[in-house]
């Protein structure tokens, strides 16, 4: 209640007249100093107040170990090993909006017990590039599934009292000169593709806190942008929480009348003196910004303005009444990570070799790295410090009592991973030969029933990994020749593709399955085993198009789409997004081409029948049903895509539209030979495009199709009604 009450106090502070008691009032350097980091992961409150610190977390799928007060590095805590929930693409795969909500209340719960108010996360941005080394934090192509499922986690995090930091805002689709790109895109591209994830999380998801990007759009910074911060956040979407920057993100002063309201992690010349020590009066919203106010170059309404939104958001967070203690690393949170990993992991292709029986006293072969390393150190951000990982090798080990589980490495990728200090505690250094480790992996496949490999890429320079983007598409460390090698043993070979991107797979076609199974953290080995031994259904979606060569997407043809052309200054790089509104499966629709797997494709050991499909325009929202069966003989779940194809709004490139684009997705559960009538409603606005002319979305009249089905190359139902009326 103290601390509730000088919160009311600071907000009357804010109205209140010069000549009202000291004590009411916030002094300039009192609000200056909330302005901005006081720590690499805190800012200042208001001792004399009562006002507490804010504490802030990088945080999207687990709470980021203890940093040093002014570094990078670990404080070498031993109570900080989290939980490591699985990676963002794996929750978008899951396709399941609760399911995000309920993994949102771990997350607050675990960042409450370790006395954090905001954790920065989700990621929505849209996954433009195939190789961009951020994607597995983020949630797929289609702006819809990204916007919903951002949005149930967000409720989750913030039901605590918790604040979540919906980032990067915006167009962040690239980690290469991700400080100095200046992207073209555009107004209809940008408002139908790139921001409606974020307006959903806002909208939607009640978001307390946005975080800019560190990448420039019409030639500003996104920190120092007031038509993103200002018109479209705040205007328009009525956004009334904070903007954070990104960390180092803030260039001038300008940031603060183009709407940012805290600056974190800017380097200044303090660093150049002392590496672990940051000199935070040199921060653009210190001194410089104190020596503008007080000369009227900037009004002080900017900073009374920015004040307000930030005790708004300690209201809702540090200063809320009775906020839980939270609670961290239980069994409670360890059996959600798990269902997490075991919805998401998806089934791309099977042969019938899955799934494997558990009661045969089976020959099992696992080949691979990734079968052995711990994934949860690394990447960025990202990177967690837990309690414990189950990898692959030990889960099918544990799922499989009776097999004779044999394992060998295959390929050499990275011996081990240290991030900031933190270690995975793994020395995976392996003096053979690449040609040796292949050959042993061959001659141990003698007598084997299955072969097992479980490889793909990991969080190392140029894998998966922020601040660098991918530089080929194809799998590294020489994984493709052992793959062949064993492939051609004959003996059922089931690839366990671990990521959280596409990667090039010249020999799908003779793999017998292919599964996609992310970053699943904590409890990865047990998901995996859980879905490879049947006892789990698979029925995780893929939330991105899957292309078999980079020579089928947009954005290689030239250097101007990606990854930008660098300015005369040389260090501005110019990246144009020529593809428009044609992003993802909208791209392969228009260019006829089909990916090896499209948007929303994963298979089930069970199978499922679609019919029924009712379609009408009544009270304003499009309406429709779609009957699903399960025809086969496990329980299973589906998740059911609804898509429109909408009539051209007129002549010429500004109004073509895509073939169909999601509107609508449903995830249900089945038993076998049980039926269930899945219905959607689509408001008629949601049907519309862009008009540049109007500066609106407009909705046309006339002939929609409408699209029930298992993915984007998987249309079950089709028909065509009419909207006679916008």
């Amino acid at each position: 209640m103290k601390r509730f009450l000088a919160f009311v106090f600071a907000v009357l502070a804010l109205s209140c007249s010069r000549e009202r008691p000291a004590a009411w009032q916030l002094s300039l350097d009192e609000k200056l100093a909330m302005t901005h980091a006081q720590s690499r992961f805190s800012s200042a409150g208001v001792p004399r107040l009562g006002i507490p610190d804010l504490w802030w977390s990088d945080g999207p799928n687990g709470v980021r170990a203890e940093a040093l007060w002014d570094s990078w590095a670990q404080a070498g805590w031993t109570s900080d090993s989290c939980t490591a929930y699985p990676a963002l693409t794996c929750l978008a795969a899951t396709w399941n909006e609760p399911l995000a909500s309920e993994m949102g209340v771990c997350l607050a719960e675990e960042a409450l017990y370790r006395g954090k108010d905001v954790l920065l996360g989700p990621g929505v941005n849209i996954m433009r590039l195939p190789t961009a080394g951020r994607n597995f934090e983020y949630m797929g192509e289609d702006p819809l599934l990204a916007g919903k499922m951002a949005s149930a986690y967000i409720r989750g995090v913030q039901s605590l009292g918790v604040a979540a930091s919906v980032k990067h805002f915006a167009l962040n689709n690239q980690e290469k000169a991700r400080t100095r790109v200046d992207v073209h895109v555009s107004d209809r591209a940008l408002q139908e593709i790139y921001l409606p994830a974020f307006r959903m999380a806002v909208q939607e998801g009640g978001a307390w806190t946005v975080m800019a990007a560190y990448n420039r759009i019409w030639d500003l910074h996104c920190s120092e942008n007031p038509r993103l911060l200002t018109d479209i956040l705040r205007r328009d979407w009525g956004f009334d929480g904070v903007v954070v920057s990104d960390w180092g993100a803030v260039h001038s002063t300008d940031a603060a009348s183009a709407g940012l309201d805290v600056e974190m992690g800017t380097s200044t010349d303090g660093l150049r003196d002392n590496p672990e020590a940051t000199d935070y009066s040199a921060f653009h919203f210190a001194e410089p910004y104190k020596e503008k106010l007080l000369s009227g170059e900037i009004p002080e309404e900017v900073l009374d303005t920015q004040v307000s939104r930030i005790l708004r958001l300690q209201e809702r967070t540090n200063l809320r009444p009775g906020r839980s203690h939270g609670r961290f690393v239980c069994p409670e949170h360890s059996a959600l990570a798990r269902k997490v990993g075991e919805e998401g992991i998806v089934l791309l292709k099977n042969s019938g070799v899955l799934p494997l029986d558990t009661l045969k006293a089976l020959n099992i072969l696992v080949v691979g790295e990734n079968a052995i390393k711990k994934m949860a150190v690394g990447g960025g951000s990202s990177s967690l410090k837990t309690k414990y990982e189950i990898t692959p090798l030990e889960g099918i080990r544990e799922a499989f009592p009776l097999a004779d589980v044999r394992f060998e490495r295959g390929y050499v990728g990275d011996a081990g991973e240290v991030y900031w200090g933190v270690s995975a505690g793994q020395d995976l250094s392996d003096s053979r030969t690449p040609e040796r480790l292949s050959a042993d992996a061959v001659a141990a496949s003698e007598g084997a029933d299955v072969i097992l490999f479980v490889g793909g890429l990991n969080k190392s320079r140029n894998q998966d990994r922020e601040g660098r983007d991918r530089l080929s598409y194809e799998l590294p460390y020489g994984q493709d020749q052992v793959l062949e090698a064993l492939i051609g043993t004959g003996i059922p070979l089931v690839y366990v593709n671990v990521s959280g991107n596409p990667v090039a797979m010249p020999w799908a076609g003779r793999a017998s399955a292919i599964m996609q199974a992310w970053y699943l953290g904590s409890e990865a080995g047990e998901a995996l085993a859980a879905v490879l031994s049947g006892r789990v259904n698979p029925s995780g979606k893929i939330p991105f198009s899957w292309p078999s060569s980079l020579a089928d997407t947009p954005f290689y043809g030239s250097e101007r789409t990606c990854p930008g052309i660098l300015r005369e200054d040389g260090h501005i790089m110019d990246v144009y997004y020529d593809e428009g509104i044609f992003v993802g499966y909208r791209w392969y629709d228009r260019a006829g081409v089909e990916p090896l797997f499209p948007f929303g494709h994963g298979l089930s050991y069970t199978y499922f029948e679609y019919s029924g499909l009712k379609a009408s325009f009544r009270g304003g929202r499009l309406r429709v049903s779609v009957v699903v069966r399960n025809i086969g003989t496990k329980e299973g779940k589906e998740t059911v895509q609804l898509y429109v194809g909408a009539p051209a709004a007129g002549d010429g490139e500004a109004y073509e539209r895509p073939e169909k684009e999601l509107k609508a997705f449903q995830k249900v559960s089945l038993r076998p030979g049980e039926s269930r009538k899945v219905s959607f409603e689509v408001p008629v606005s949601g049907l519309g495009y862009y008009d540049e002319t109007l500066s609106r979305f407009v909705t046309v009249p006339g002939r929609y199709s409408i699209k029930a089905g298992a993915s984007a190359g998987d249309i079950r139902l089709n028909k065509e009604i009419i909207l006679t009326e916008r």
